[in-house]
């Protein structure tokens, strides 16, 4: 992460990294693969991340 961000910023983006994650598969295993996909993944590319 470059070095010219406040603070805040990068712990905004960092949550967002976070958050960009699969579900794991304990979880799709415990729903019997009723919860399958996380509905906040988010390519880089593809989407903006909100964070100011």
């Amino acid at each position: 992460m470059a070095a010219r961000k406040n603070t805040s910023r990068k712990r905004r983006l960092l949550r967002k990294t976070k958050q960009n994650r699969p579900v794991p598969a304990w979880v799709i295993i415990r729903t019997h693969r009723h919860v399958r996909t996380n509905p906040k993944r988010r390519l880089w590319r593809r989407t903006d991340v909100n964070v100011g």
